[in-house]
C-alpha cells in the first residue's frame, strides 16, 4: 500500500550485491571471508588514545560543519605543499562516500551525463542516478587500463563530469602517469568536472602514486581515513579544489551531514603524524601472495594497488563461479557483475590474515 509514497530516485539502484554477499556470510559457521574492502588492521593505538580523550574530554557535540581547525590545518598544510594550488580549499567530510555525495550532488543535474569506468566501485553509478544523471561508462578490459582516447569518445555535450578512482576497487589497477596527465588535461579542454576518488592512495605498491590534481587544478578531490588507517567505521573523509565548488559542499553538508563525528576528528590529528608503512608493505605481501598462488589457473591482471585482485572466472559465469564458491566452500568472494556491465570476474579482496588468503587460494585452485 507504501509503493505509491515511494520517490522514483529509489529505482535508479538495487540494493548492494556486496551486502548480499556479507548477509550470506553471516549464516556460515566458518567463512574463507575474502569479501570486505576494510583493513584487517586496527586503527592505531595513538589515534585510539586521542578518540578516548577526546570523548571523555567533552568534545562530543557538534563540530564546525567544516571540520575542527586542527585538523583542516594539517591537512591543508599537507595538500599545499602537494599541489602549490592558490586556489584549493579543503574541509572535512562524514567519510568518502558522503565527500562523493556531496560532490555530485552540488555539480550534477538532472540529465546531466557521468562517466564512469567499468569495473567501478558500486556507489558512483548510485549516486549518479540519485541526482538525475545518465550514467556513462568507459569499458576499460581486458587490461583495465583507462585509455584518454576512449573517454574523447564518450564525451558528448552533456557531460559534466568524470568519477575517476585510482587506485580502483575492484581491480586494484592503478593508472600510468601519461594516462592521468591524458585524462586531466582532456578533462580540462572539454571543460569536465574531474572528481578523483583517492582513499587508496596510500596503497600504491609498485611505484608513486599521481593525482590528476597535478595536472589540472579544478580536480576535486575525495580521501579519507578509512583505508589508510584502519577506521572505516569512524566515517572521517575530506575534500579539497576550488573553492567556490568547495564553499557549495560545504553549504549543502550542513543540511545534510551536518558534520564528521567530532570526537574521531580529532583521533585524526593525531593519526596524520603516524607511519603507516608498515601496513603498506604487508599489503604489497599479500597481493604478492594471490598473484602467485592464482598463477597458472586463472586469468589475473596483477593489481598494483588497493587491496583487491579481479580474476576472470575459469568457467561459468561470476555469479555462477560465486555461488558455488559460497555454498559448497564457503569462500565470500563478490562476483564481479556487481562492479561491471559484464559478468566474468570475481573480486577478491585480500585485506586478511594470511592465514585466511591462503585457504582461499586453496579453494579457488581446487575450483579451477
Amino acid at each position: 500500500m507504501t509503493a505509491h509514497w515511494l520517490a522514483e530516485r529509489t529505482k535508479c539502484f538495487d540494493a548492494s550485491g556486496i551486502r548480499k554477499v556479507f548477509d550470506l556470510g553471516s549464516k556460515l559457521a566458518n567463512p574463507i571471508n575474502l569479501s570486505i574492502g576494510q583493513p584487517d588492521f586496527d586503527v592505531p593505538e595513538d589515534a585510539r588514545r586521542a578518540a578516548i580523550d577526546a570523548i571523555e574530554g567533552g568534545k562530543n557535540g557538534y563540530s564546525l560543519t567544516q571540520g575542527i581547525a586542527p585538523l583542516r590545518a594539517k591537512l591543508q598544510d599537507r595538500v599545499d605543499v602537494a599541489y602549490g594550488h592558490p586556489d584549493r580549499e579543503l574541509f572535512v567530510t562524514s567519510g568518502t562516500s558522503g565527500g562523493l555525495m556531496l560532490a555530485i550532488l552540488t555539480l550534477v543535474n538532472p540529465g546531466d551525463e557521468v562517466i564512469v569506468f567499468d569495473p567501478f566501485f558500486v556507489m558512483y553509478g548510485a549516486l549518479a542516478g540519485v541526482a538525475g544523471a545518465k550514467v556513462v561508462c568507459v569499458d576499460t578490459y581486458p587490461d583495465f587500463r583507462v585509455d584518454p582516447e576512449k573517454v574523447a569518445d564518450a564525451i558528448t555535450p552533456r557531460t559534466k563530469m568524470i568519477l575517476f578512482n585510482c587506485p580502483t576497487n575492484p581491480t586494484g589497477a592503478v593508472a600510468d602517469e601519461a594516462d592521468v596527465r591524458a585524462l586531466a588535461e582532456l578533462a580540462a579542454d572539454r571543460n569536465v568536472v574531474l572528481v578523483s576518488d583517492e582513499i587508496y592512495r596510500d596503497f600504491c605498491y609498485d611505484g608513486p602514486f599521481v593525482s590528476l590534481a597535478q595536472f589540472n587544478p579544478q580536480t576535486i578531490v575525495i580521501d579519507g581515513f578509512s583505508k589508510s588507517h584502519g577506521m572505516p567505521g569512524w566515517r572521517l573523509g575530506f575534500a579539497h579544489g576550488p573553492s567556490a565548488i568547495i564553499e557549495e559542499m560545504i553549504k549543502l553538508q550542513q543540511y545534510s551531514f551536518v558534520c564528521a563525528p567530532h570526537p574521531f576528528q580529532w583521533a585524526a590529528v593525531a593519526a596524520m603524524d603516524l607511519d603507516n608503512r608498515e601496513h603498506i608493505d604487508a599489503y604489497r605481501r599479500k597481493r604478492d601472495l594471490v598473484v602467485e598462488g592464482l598463477a597458472g589457473r586463472y586469468e589475473l591482471v596483477a593489481p598494483r594497488g588497493a587491496f583487491y585482485a579481479f580474476p576472470k572466472t575459469p568457467w561459468g559465469t561470476g555469479a555462477e563461479f560465486v555461488e558455488k564458491a559460497i555454498t559448497e566452500h564457503q569462500l565470500l568472494i563478490i562476483p564481479g557483475g556487481v562492479f561491471s556491465h559484464r559478468d566474468t570476474h570475481f573480486r577478491i579482496a585480500y585485506a586478511a590474515p594470511d592465514a585466511v588468503i591462503q585457504r582461499g587460494i586453496e579453494v579457488l585452485r581446487a575450483m579451477a
